[in-house]
């Protein structure tokens, strides 16, 4: 869950367009109103049928499909509170397919669920069948700091539908407050289930035999990125071979110049304690909404498990400005996540192992339309005639001596707004300051992560309410949300300083 009060959170009606903000100067304030706005609903990536969505629950593979739950509240703008579990699923996590509501809220005196994990007991360790799927969760009774406590659900019907175990809870407060988000996973070899668990500026790490006991053993502490949120922990196998684990947490580093979004650590776990490779984290995502991620096992067709990659996704929003945006005013809803990505653990030329990220493959089985522009030289600003709101750019150029170039997106008739992304100095960057965006403060505008070298790829997934931006082999990705005016639609290329050849200019559009 987020970092600001739950209650406050989903009482009151949605903020409308208007609080969508642009920086002072010659463009307009807002999009469309509601009554002549089009659909702002995402072409390709997942939405919320309605209402409201927020944090993404990790996927588990059942009966050959991927099984999404998030966090749903159905009566947003009608100003009662509190999340269930929705449920979608899919077999290629491009296309989703909704199933309802999973895990009610408001049935037992506990209230609403928050997030949790969900598992596949296939060892009956818990008692309820052989295959039954358990999900822990976060509840607080009384939407307060220090009862937060984890709450288990099973289902035996695939995880279509949950009963809960009781109104106890299976793992208590001990009188804390940021106690939540359990993340379970099974520990084969050991034959125990292993929780991480979100508290304040710790990991938690505890041990059950049956998914109801728990017991605390170790910790791992971070300070200086915010609170701790929705961990992770997993194995992975490098493309050298190195089995690595990687503990993970959303966080708020912005008030350090760091990301607001997944931060991780490569190291060794043995089975209780987690020992990072160095003290500070790498971040998965450098943009502004790639929160609450969660990342998961990657299957192949026939549902064997693939140990050298794992897909991840995220809610594009943030928590600073949740509650701002037109889709609801437009579509009767508020809630995007990121497109699937493909993680891999590699190792850089100073030893560092890294995640490199790029969208799920299975987006090249759903694409449309394919524009292919070749080779194009630039001097400055070249307008190309693509016009569309939904699309993948992907290009390669040499910028030389050249401190700069990229690409305009979202670009208005007459030039004044647009979205910039490219790479300058020793930085790549996603600008979305000259565009609607909802950042009021006008402070979270460009994002940066670290560049070096004159040879640039970039591969840009542009929806209609957001930008993300995956740079060579996708160490470094910025995805940020935008709201921009439905008729800008327009793509250009720029150089800074001189010419520039953008290589293999390929504009590609998806049906879902």
């Amino acid at each position: 869950m987020g970092e600001i009060s739950r209650r406050a959170l989903f009482t009151g009606s949605a903020v409308g367009a208007a609080a969508a903000v642009l920086p002072a100067g010659p463009v307009a304030a807002g999009p469309q109103s509601a009554a002549t706005c089009a659909s702002y609903r995402a072409e390709y990536h997942f939405t919320v049928p309605d209402q409201w969505k927020n944090d993404p629950q990790r996927p588990v593979w059942i009966d050959g499909e991927y099984h999404y739950y998030y966090l749903y509240n159905a009566d947003w703008t009608t100003g009662v509170a509190g999340t269930a579990w929705r449920l979608a699923t899919s077999t290629d996590l491009v296309s989703f397919t909704d199933r309802g509501v999973a895990v009610p809220k408001n049935t037992t005196v506990n209230g609403d669920v928050w997030s949790g994990s969900a598992v596949v007991d296939t060892g009956n360790t818990a008692g309820f069948g052989a295959g039954a799927v358990v999900v822990l969760a976060t509840m607080s009774p009384h939407d307060g700091d220090a009862d937060q406590a984890q709450y288990l659900y099973w289902s035996t019907d695939g995880g279509r539908t949950f009963t809960n175990h009781g109104t106890d809870p299976v793992l208590p407060n001990p009188g804390v407050r940021d106690f939540r988000d359990p993340k379970v996973i099974r520990d084969e070899e050991r034959g125990r289930w292993v929780m991480a668990l979100a508290e304040n500026n710790k990991i938690g790490f505890y041990h059950s035999p049956d998914l109801k006991t728990w017991r605390y053993v170790s910790g791992f502490v971070k300070d200086g990125i915010g609170v701790l949120e929705c961990p992770d922990l997993f194995r992975l196998t490098a493309s050298d071979g190195t089995v690595k684990w990687v503990l993970g947490a959303s966080a708020n580093g912005k008030g350090a110049g760091l990301p607001n979004t997944y931060a991780y650590w490569t190291g060794s776990f043995d089975g209780t304690a987690f020992t990072a490779d160095a003290p500070e984290p790498q971040w998965l995502d450098h943009g502004w909404d790639w929160y609450g991620a969660v990342t998961f096992e990657k299957r192949d067709t026939d549902g064997t498990l693939d140990e050298r990659a794992r897909c991840a996704i995220g809610w594009l929003n943030n928590w600073d400005y949740a509650n701002v945006t037109p889709t609801i005013d437009c579509d009767g809803f508020d809630g995007t996540d990121s497109i699937v990505r493909e993680m891999t653990l590699k190792r850089d030329s100073s030893g560092v192992y890294y995640l490199a990220s790029q969208p799920v493959a299975a987006l090249h089985d759903h694409v449309s339309r394919t524009v292919d522009l070749g080779d194009l030289e630039v001097n400055g600003t070249r307008v190309l005639g693509y016009r569309g709101t939904a699309y993948e750019l992907t290009c390669e150029f040499d910028r030389g001596q050249l401190p700069g170039a990229g690409v305009q997106l979202r670009r208005s008739p007459d030039g004044g707004r647009h979205i910039d992304a490219g790479v300058y100095g020793d930085y790549a960057f996603l600008n979305r300051r000259g565009t609607v965006n909802p950042d009021a403060t006008g402070r979270w505008q460009e994002s940066h992560s670290p560049f070096s070298g004159g040879r640039v790829r970039l591969r840009i997934l542009v929806d209609r309410t957001s930008v993300e931006m995956f740079v060579d082999d996708g160490r470094y990705v910025h995805s940020s949300e935008v709201f921009p005016y439905l008729i800008d639609q327009g793509v250009a290329l720029f150089s800074i300083d001189g010419t520039v050849v953008f290589e293999n200019v390929v504009i590609r559009e998806f049906r879902v």
